[in-house]
């Protein structure tokens, strides 16, 4: 049963805002781990709404949004991850961030872009994620003031950005890690209308007190291996459209796949769009060029405009007031 279910099955009640606009954490106790299932639709409208992809760069997108709130709700988080793929392909750049809800009860918030070449990158690319090229994955944990930033890198492997967050966990954080991700297109216009997605990872081994830990099968092995095995092979039951579509609750699906490894459920995490440009930000970041700098920034119009990646937000300033030497003055 799921813990916190009225019934032995999850509760039905498909395609609810709470469904598809957070995050749901679970933990299966029969074979120490624990995971995130992810939903997005109206969020995930709107920063697609922002910027014209091509299909291709659109959905990696939409596969890095589900990746970074399954990631950022996993973590002990007290302000910031992002995450961002560099490449020397035509898709340059990925870059996300989630920040933490700001008190309990309120939704965290996400945004993510993409910087491309439209000349060199195939819109219909059967495999969107090779698009990058040879690069790196990064992954930034940013607690706040008074902390010292985490940053794990590792360079850019597998066919999809899924399989790259894996290798990340599996290399540099030594941790068992499946995910899976996918989107669903709009039959009016082919566009990305939704996505989801899905984290289990095998929790560290703790004190030899744990006798279900240290137990041996049959065949010699670990008997915690065995059960990560079968954890990753019901997961790979899970069909595209159960994972990004709302036609299922995320309870149903774990109790699908899962139901014989005593999953239990916690807290939703609700997520919306968010971006934390302001005025002040962009002149701080202004503020290391040299008048000579800030002359070649400078419109026709005698002014510079500076334009947010993330929301699309356009920021008009005095160029008289920018650049380090205005700071001096």
């Amino acid at each position: 049963m799921i813990e916190k279910s009225k019934s032995p099955g999850p509760e039905r009640n498909p395609g609810s805002m709470m469904q598809t606009e957070s995050v749901l954490p679970f933990q299966l106790d029969n074979s120490d781990v624990r995971g995130r299932i992810v939903r997005f639709k109206n969020v995930l409208g709107k920063i697609l709404s922002r910027r014209k992809y091509p299909p291709s760069v659109e959905e990696l997108v939409a596969e890095t949004m589900v990746l970074t709130a399954v990631i950022g709700q996993s973590i002990k988080l007290r302000w910031k991850l992002s995450l961002q793929v560099r490449g020397d392909g035509p898709v340059r750049l990925i870059a996300s961030d989630y920040f933490a809800p700001d008190s309990f009860g309120l939704p965290a918030r996400i945004r993510v872009y993409s910087s491309f070449d439209s000349e060199r990158t195939n819109p219909h690319a059967s495999l969107p994620f090779k698009e990058t090229g040879k690069g790196y994955f990064a992954v930034l944990i940013d607690q706040g003031e008074s902390q010292t930033p985490y940053q794990g890198i590792t360079p850019i492997t597998g066919t999809t950005i899924a399989r790259c967050a894996e290798s990340f966990f599996e290399q540099s954080e030594q941790l068992a890690t499946r995910i899976v991700v996918a989107t669903e297109r709009s039959a009016a216009d082919n566009k990305i209308c939704q996505a989801g997605g899905i984290l289990v990872q095998h929790m560290p081994k703790k004190s030899s007190d744990s006798p279900r830990r240290s137990r041996i099968n049959g065949n010699g092995h670990a008997a915690g291996h065995d059960d990560w095995c079968r954890v990753s092979s019901l997961l790979a039951t899970a069909t595209k459209r159960e994972i990004a579509g709302d036609e299922t609750t995320s309870e149903m699906l774990l109790y699908r796949l899962f139901h014989e490894e005593q999953p239990r459920v916690f807290e939703r995490q609700p997520v919306e769009f968010g971006c934390t440009c302001s005025p002040e930000k962009v002149r701080r970041s202004l503020s290391v060029y040299s008048a000579r700098d800030i002359s070649t920034m400078t419109t026709d119009q005698g002014t510079v405009d500076a334009v947010c990646q993330f929301c699309g937000a356009t920021y008009v300033f005095d160029p008289a007031s920018l650049g380090f030497e205005a700071q001096i003055g």
